[in-house]
């Protein structure tokens, strides 16, 4: 298991906070929805914009947008999701990551939004999901098969899966645009962790950030397709192919072209920030996740902050 891969498992909280938060694109603000005595990680905005979800203590909550209040999906066995979940395009159902109980490694089901029985895509393990096709008919995914974490898809319904790179060193984090036409991913070969796209079926394999001293993680791509939200680790802060808590990150972002890369907020956080998708559906704002320890607070945005 590569660190990375390792630095998915739960965390203790002791007296840290959770604070759920959502910045405007064209205000260039944050806005602190709600603060948690607990661990959450990874928020989902959902297709009709009235609800996120979000993962904490191995179940998946739906969060209400109005009300503020949150409750538990209920999966019946998958009591142990980890930050890697996605929402359906019709919002009907979500694919979850989940510690299966015979071995304990992530493997990816998918369950009505309404709660069930999950459903096993993924037999292979371990497999972290990623992205869901606009067409609704597949899934992508980081997977480690023998000693290399790539980028797969497969069937919605399962089937076989399809390897999408082959470079040395881990690629994660894939997720489809809007179109169906991109894949985004992030990947260490270039020797830090940089963004990068390809076609959908692998084709094309093009890298998008160029950076000297951050490892960024996981591009977020907007639904209209204009904008991207990536998290950016200082460079020595920790290895490349690592993705840990408790660190002071950035969040950036670049125009879909790769232009305009610029730091938009500082905070404390880094795992369980932003793993997964989570724009709006009108593309105006993104939720995340920041973290105090009842030392710090979340630092001011600092919204023209170049690279």
């Amino acid at each position: 298991m590569s660190p990375e891969s390792a630095s998915r498992n739960p965390r203790r909280m002791d007296d840290h906070k959770s604070i759920l938060e959502v910045f405007d694109v064209m205000a260039g603000t944050r806005t602190v929805l709600k603060e948690f005595d607990c661990l959450i990680e990874a928020p989902n905005w959902s297709r009709d914009g009235k609800f996120l979800t979000y993962n904490s203590g191995g179940r998946i909550f739906r969060f209400d947008l109005e009300t503020r209040e949150s409750r538990a999906i209920p999966m019946d066995f998958a009591i142990r999701c980890n930050n890697d979940h996605v929402l359906s395009p019709d919002g009907s159902s979500i694919a979850v990551s989940h510690g299966t109980k015979e071995d304990g490694q992530s493997r990816i089901y998918t369950v009505p939004l309404t709660g069930g029985v999950p459903r096993l895509i993924t037999p292979m393990a371990p497999s972290y999901l990623h992205g869901w096709s606009p067409d609704g008919k597949t899934l992508a995914y980081c997977a480690q098969r023998g000693k290399e974490f790539d980028v797969y898809t497969i069937p919605v319904d399962g089937g076989e899966e399809t390897r999408l790179t082959d470079a040395p060193g881990l690629n994660d984090g894939p997720e489809y645009d809007s179109a169906g036409e991109y894949i985004w991913f992030c990947s260490v070969r270039s020797g830090l962790m940089q963004a990068f796209r390809m076609k959908a079926d692998g084709s094309e394999q093009t890298q998008m950030t160029f950076d000297e001293e951050w490892n960024t993680w996981f591009p977020h791509i907007s639904p209209d397709r204009k904008l991207v939200v990536m998290l950016s680790y200082h460079k020595g802060d920790l290895e490349p192919w690592e993705h840990l808590p408790n660190k002071d990150v950035v969040l950036r972002l670049m125009s879909a072209d790769g232009s305009g890369l610029r730091t938009i907020a500082e905070l404390f956080g880094g795992q369980g920030t932003i793993n997964v998708n989570s724009w709006a559906p009108d593309s105006s704002k993104f939720a995340f996740v920041s973290y105090s320890n009842g030392k710090s607070a979340p630092m001011p945005v600092r919204a023209d902050t170049e690279k």
